[in-house]
C-alpha cells in the first residue's frame, strides 16, 4: 500500500485510481476491518479510513452497536474538517469494539475483525478495524480513538504504528464519548513519518471543544529529527506481569536504543494493579454518564412500548451488548450514594499520584519506554473472563490517566507475531516522542 507521504505527491487522477483500488481490495478482503459500505460521495483527495465513533456528516454512525443502527451523523467532527482542509477525505468506516469498550474488536455488532498477521488471533481493540485495515494493506492510514490504549494496542498486535496524542491536542468534538477525560483521537499508520503528518493535519485549538488546548497545530513532520539523542527511562519493575516473549522484546529494544546513542536509565513506577483499578473505576463511571443519552428517545433504534420505563429498559436491553451493559453497571455502582467516596474519589486520588510520578520521572528524562501488552495477541475465544481482558491494558492505561502522548511501533517478532513497544513523552511534547520513534524505526530497517 502506498504511504501517506507518497500519496501527498499524487495528482487528482492518481488519487481516484487509488480510491478505486482500495474499493477492490476491501471487497476482496476477509478481515472485516470495514463495516457498512465505503463512502460513495464524489470527493477527491487522499482516502483515510475513519473509526465508527467519529462523526462524518450525512454518513452512518453506529459505534458498532445495535442501538445506533440507522443513525446518520448530522455534522462533521473537527478531525474530519481538518482532514479535508489538508486534501484528505474520510473513506469508509472501521470496525471497532462496541462504543470503544473492549480490547479485541469482538464485541462489535458487525462481527469480529481478523488480524491480518495471524487470523486466529485478535487484532486488538477497540480500534481493531483501523489497525487491521492499515496492516492488511487496504487503507493508507486510519483514524482511531484511544481511551486506555485503543490505538496503541491494536497497532502493536497488527504490526503498524499508532500515535496517542496529548489529551487536548486534537479536538474531541464529534467523537462519541466513552470516557470524556480519557478519550483522544489519533492516527494509525504504516510508519512514524505518516503518523507525524496526520498529527500535524489533525491538531490545533477548537472553540467547540472545552477540553481543547489553546495551542497552534503541530509542525512535527518538518521538524522530525531521528538523530537527536535522548534520555530514555526504562521500567524493569513493570515486567513482572509480562510474558517471556514480551520481556525478551523489551530487552532487545533497550539494546537497540543504546546502540542508537540514547542514554538509558532505570526508574520505578506505582504498581500496575493501582493503575488498572483507578482506570476502570474512572472510565466506567464516565461511561455510565455518557451512555445515558442512548435511551431510545433521541438517538438510533427504539423498541416501542406504551410504558416509558419499559421503552427505556427494552431499548437498552436489546440495543447494548454485554460488555457495554457490564461497564454501565460498574460505573453506576461506583457513582452511587455510599460508594462514591470509597471508589470514585479514591480512584481520582490515585490518578493524581500517577501524574505526579510521571512528572518526577520526566524531571531528568525525555521519554519512557514501556511494553504495550503483557502478552502476545491472544487467540480468539482464549480470554476466559472480562477481568482477564481488562488486565491486558496494564501498560497503556496510565498514559491516558496522565493525559500524555505515546506512540506504539513494532520492534520485533515472536512466533511470527509482531511485538510493539511504546515511547511515552511529556505533555504536548509529541516532537520528542516522534523523534525517538523514528530513530528506533530507522534502526530496525
Amino acid at each position: 500500500m502506498i504511504t501517506l507521504q507518497e500519496a501527498l505527491k499524487k495528482d487528482k487522477n492518481e488519487l481516484q485510481e487509488i480510491c478505486a483500488d482500495i474499493r477492490k481490495k476491501v471487497a476482496a478482503s476477509d478481515l472485516n476491518a470495514y463495516v457498512g459500505e465505503l463512502t460513495q460521495k464524489e470527493e477527491q483527495g487522499i482516502p483515510i479510513l475513519v473509526k465508527d465513533n467519529i462523526n462524518i456528516k450525512d454518513e452512518p454512525l453506529t459505534c458498532a452497536s445495535r442501538i445506533l443502527k440507522g443513525y446518520i451523523a448530522p455534522y462533521d467532527a473537527t478531525a474530519i474538517i481538518n482532514l479535508r482542509k489538508h486534501g484528505c477525505i474520510p473513506f469508509g468506516r472501521a470496525n471497532m469494539d462496541e462504543f470503544a469498550m473492549g480490547s479485541t474488536t469482538e464485541s462489535s455488532c458487525y462481527g469480529k475483525t481478523l488480524n491480518p498477521v495471524a487470523k486466529n488471533r485478535v487484532p486488538g481493540g477497540s480500534s481493531g478495524g483501523s489497525a487491521a485495515a492499515v496492516a492488511g494493506g487496504i487503507a493508507i492510514a486510519a483514524l482511531g480513538s484511544d481511551t486506555g490504549g485503543s490505538i496503541r494496542q491494536p497497532a502493536s498486535f497488527c504490526g503498524c504504528v499508532g500515535l496517542k496524542p496529548t489529551y487536548g491536542r486534537i479536538s474531541r468534538y464529534g467523537l462519541v464519548a466513552y470516557a470524556s477525560s480519557l478519550d483522544q483521537i489519533g492516527p494509525i499508520t504504516q510508519n512514524v513519518s505518516d503518523a507525524a503528518i496526520l498529527l500535524d493535519m489533525l491538531s490545533g485549538y477548537d472553540t467547540k471543544d472545552s477540553t481543547s488546548a489553546n495551542l497552534p497545530p503541530t509542525e512535527c513532520f518538518k521538524n522530525i529529527n531521528p538523530n537527536r539523542k535522548q534520555t530514555i527511562a526504562v521500567l524493569p519493575d513493570f515486567l513482572k506481569d509480562a510474558s517471556q516473549e514480551i520481556q525478551q522484546a523489551y530487552t532487545e529494544t533497550i539494546s537497540i536504543l543504546e546502540k542508537q546513542g540514547h542514554r538509558i536509565i532505570e526508574k520505578t513506577m506505582l504498581d500496575t494493579a493501582y493503575h488498572i483499578s483507578a482506570y476502570y473505576i474512572i472510565c466506567t463511571a464516565e461511561a455510565s454518564a455518557n451512555l445515558s443519552r442512548f435511551d431510545g428517545i433521541r438517538y438510533g433504534n427504539r423498541i416501542d412500548s406504551d410504558d416509558l420505563k419499559e421503552l427505556y429498559i427494552q431499548t437498552r436491553t436489546q440495543g447494548f451488548g454485554e460488555e457495554v451493559k457490564r461497564r454501565i453497571l460498574l460505573g453506576s455502582f461506583v457513582l452511587s450514594s455510599g460508594y462514591y467516596d470509597a471508589y470514585y474519589l479514591k480512584a481520582q486520588q490515585v490518578r493524581s499520584l500517577i501524574k505526579q510520578q510521571f512528572n518526577s520521572i520526566f524531571s531528568d528524562t525525555d521519554l519512557i519506554l514501556s511494553p504495550i501488552s503483557p502478552t502476545l495477541p491472544p487467540m480468539f475465544g482464549a480470554t476466559s473472563s472480562p477481568l482477564e481482558m481488562y488486565l491486558g491494558d496494564i501498560y497503556t492505561i496510565s498514559v491516558n490517566l496522565a493525559g500524555l502522548p505515546a506512540i506504539s511501533l513494532p520492534t520485533s517478532q515472536k512466533e511470527g507475531i509482531p511485538v510493539g513497544m511504546q515511547l511515552i513523552g511529556k505533555a504536548f511534547d509529541e516532537q520528542s516522542v516522534l523523534d525517538g520513534a523514528l530513530s528506533l524505526e530507522n534502526a530496525l530497517k
